[in-house]
């Protein structure tokens, strides 16, 4: 009887604690799905992402604990709308170009080691540094507050009208700066690597392994 009632016991006590233990890894789970990124699923979502247009939810090295959001927004837009120009420009100036000795065909890659030979750089950077002179002082509005990032009061064409409109055309703009970075990044590369434009590429594209495909003598 002492044998019976201590397996009874026993049984019952394991059953209680083998039911808590579930209990706790089922709320364990919950949290974790709850609290995991959705583009990083085996990282925490950053707390400070949430809401934001275009957010997926991707900070893995935690940008957004140390430095403002906003600050990391703004950054993210303006690098965005950079790299949407100069994806354009790439495929373009493979196009046409205005040619002479000052605007000679060559790989985009090739031009800045020629402008800074011929002056041209020097020009581009006082442009720059105008342009982030008066991005300063946007920023400093931004981190106060009375301004939202990215926002110049630029809409020429009055696409802010509709609300709703504007709010998918600022998650278009995003969606479409993030992809022209990488593409920005890749047109580099690829020409580093075959020494062809992109265009050029597409029309005569050879895998890397074909000996064809570079020029090791440039």
């Amino acid at each position: 009887a002492f044998v019976s009632g201590f397996t009874v016991g026993t049984k019952s006590f394991l059953g209680a604690r083998s039911e808590r233990a579930v209990c706790k890894n089922a709320r364990s789970v919950v949290k974790m799905q709850a609290e995991m990124s959705r583009s990083v699923p085996f990282l925490l979502k950053p707390k400070n992402t949430e809401g934001l247009i275009g957010s997926a939810e991707f900070d893995p090295l935690g940008f957004s604990d140390y430095i403002d959001i906003r600050f990391l927004q703004e950054a993210e837009l303006k690098h965005g709308r950079i790299c949407m120009l100069a994806a354009v420009g790439f495929i373009v100036q493979e196009l046409y170009t205005f040619g002479g000795s000052y605007f000679p065909k060559m790989l985009p890659v090739d031009a800045h080691e020629y402008f800074l030979r011929t002056g041209g750089m020097t020009q581009i950077l006082l442009f720059i540094a105008a342009f982030e002179a008066v991005s300063f002082y946007a920023i400093r509005q931004t981190l106060e507050g009375k301004r939202e990032p990215g926002d110049f009061g630029f809409d020429p064409l009055g696409l802010g009208k509709n609300e709703a409109a504007f709010k998918r055309y600022r998650l278009s703009e995003i969606k479409n700066g993030r992809l022209a970075m990488i593409a920005v990044g890749g047109f580099i590369h690829q020409q580093w690597v075959t020494r062809m434009g992109v265009i050029e590429q597409l029309r005569n594209f050879h895998p890397l392994s074909d000996p064809m495909a570079t020029n090791t003598g440039t």
